[in-house]
Parts: structure tokens; sequence; C-alpha cells
């Protein structure tokens, strides 16, 4: 009898025409390292009185469907979660191509997403799934991966892929090694590790239905948070957080072979950070920050990533 393995897990995900309808081919075979992704449909006691102390049977509850996916930072699978949460690009070049993702859009795109466990057989198809968080941290060294936090409207299990064979992608990963930071242009120095978030705060749209699905999640204000923690060498930063001025941070990672990710928050402030000497050792400081709507360039952050994928 075979069991479920890990190792043998797959995904596939395709962009619907219309939310909550799986689109019949267009899959894309995808990297992941883990996922919570699933559906759950709890049980509400019975609050009945007058059939003796033992209960009668549970209802069944709404049905609710998201989870996490962690992803690897790559030069072109992460391109779809990208349009996830930010929408469609603005694509420029002959190739290599240049992808340019804003934030603020109204719309979102949904997503078809599979995941399979073939030995089973079992294949989940996930539809109408909206991107509610984009994250990831920076170190020197690990390895490189964001966690997309996804809502869905419903699953559907059957012991045959829906995704058909979906097309693979070229992985070419970034690595810490390959990270850098830069503040206003300039790079920032004695940081230790960073951490992103990009969320949407979906907002889901529970109506009334007889399977007990929503009827979709449309995004509210967004939010742009994360921290910095770096070695308290000079009062750059400080200073920047008195004065209440905002500053632009930009995290990009190239490789040798000439792909690139370039993340830039255009407006980010700095809240003023406890000083704290622990020790003998070097004294660090975290700032956790947040970001807001530049008002030259009328958005929140900016996502490029070049590769030699013509579209998204």
């Amino acid at each position: 009898m075979a069991r479920a393995q890990g190792a043998r897990a797959q995904m596939a995900l395709a962009f619907e025409t219309v939310y909550g309808t799986p689109p019949v081919g267009g899959f894309t075979k995808m990297p992941f390292a883990s996922t919570t992704l699933g559906a759950e449909q709890p049980l509400l006691n019975s609050e009945l009185l007058g059939y003796g102390r033992d209960p009668l049977a549970p209802i069944k509850d709404a049905v609710t469907a998201d989870g996490d996916v962690v992803v690897p930072i790559d030069a072109e699978g992460f391109g779809f979660w990208l349009r996830a949460a930010f929408g469609d690009p603005v694509t420029t070049g002959t190739g290599p191509w240049t992808h340019e993702f804003r934030s603020g859009a109204w719309t979102l795109p949904s997503l078809s997403i599979e995941t399979g466990m073939p030995e089973v057989p079992r294949y989940a198809l996930y539809s109408g799934c909206v991107l509610d968080q984009l994250s990831w941290q920076i170190q020197r060294s690990g390895l490189l991966t964001a966690t997309a936090r996804l809502v869905a409207q419903g699953e559907t299990v059957g012991t045959v892929s829906n995704a058909g064979t979906p097309a693979p992608i070229d992985l070419k990963r970034f690595g810490h090694f390959n990270g850098a930071i830069t503040r206003n242009g300039a790079a920032l120095g004695n940081v230790v590790s960073a951490q992103i978030s990009y969320a949407n705060n979906l907002d889901r749209i529970e109506t009334i239905r007889a399977d007990g699905r929503i009827d979709g999640a449309d995004p509210s204000i967004a939010a742009l948070t994360g921290s910095i923690e770096v070695r308290f060498s000079d009062s750059t930063l400080v200073t920047q957080a008195m004065d209440g001025d905002p500053c632009a941070l930009d995290f990009s990672y190239a490789l040798p072979s000439g792909e690139n990710f370039a993340f830039t928050v255009h407006a980010v402030y700095l809240p003023r950070p406890r000083i704290e000497i622990s020790g003998p050792q070097g004294v660090q400081a975290t700032f956790d920050w947040q970001a807001a709507r530049d008002s030259v360039l009328g958005r929140m952050c900016t996502a490029i990533l070049i590769n030699d994928r013509e579209e998204y």
C-alpha cells in the first residue's frame, strides 16, 4: 500500500479568467518547500436540551479554504507570486525581459492551485486563490524563501490531476549571498538581518451560499512593513527616525548569469528604537519600519524582475 510522502508532492498553478473557475489548461509546475493550503469545515456542537446527557449529532459549519505556501525566490517562478500580489506587470525588453510590478492595483488576479500526491493518489484543486500576504527574510546565510499566504474559495479533491502536464520553469534561485540593501541609493552597512511583509488585507465576501464557500476576496488598504536589525555604528537611522523623514530602501538580488530581482520601498518611515547595551558584545538596534505611498511616484513599492520569460 502506497503512503503519501512529501518528497513526491507536486504543485501546479494557473491564473483564472473568471474568479473561482479553474482554467482548462495553461498550468505551470511550481517549485515549493512546504504548504499548509487546505480546506476545513468545523462541526458545531448541538445546543438542544431534553434528550438526555448524551449530545445530539453536530452540524457542519461554513467551509474555510486558505493557507501558506513557502516558495524559493528565484528568477522565473517568483514572478507568478509577484503577479498574484500586485497584479499584471509592465513588461519591456526583447529578451531578457524586465517585468515591473507596482503596488496599488484595485483588482488582483485569482489563481487555481493544485497540490498532488500521486502515490495515494490525491489531487486537491484550490480555485479562487487570492494572495493575502507575501513575506520573506534577509540574512547572511541560509536558503532564501518567501511565504505566500492565500485565501481560496474552495477545494475539490480527486484521484486524477486537473492540471494535465504543467509547463516546467527554468529554476534559477537567488541566495542571500546575492543580496544587497541600499538606502536612498547608497549601500546600507552593518545590517544583520531584515524582514519584509506586504499584505493586501483581503476582505472575504462571506455571502450565504448553498455550498458554504465565499463569493470572493477583495483587497483593502495595503500594508508594507518590516524590520531592520543593524549593528549600532552611527546615528544615521536614529536621526531619520527622530526627524520623521522617509527614505527609500532597495532590497536586490543579482545572479552572475544576468537575472535580477529588486524590491524598492519608496517611502519608509522608521520608529525611534530602544538602544540597549546587553553585554560586552556589539550593540544592535532593531527598526520596525512602515511604508507609505510616495507622493511623487504615486505608489508604495515597486518590484522589478529581470529574466528570460516573456510574459506572466
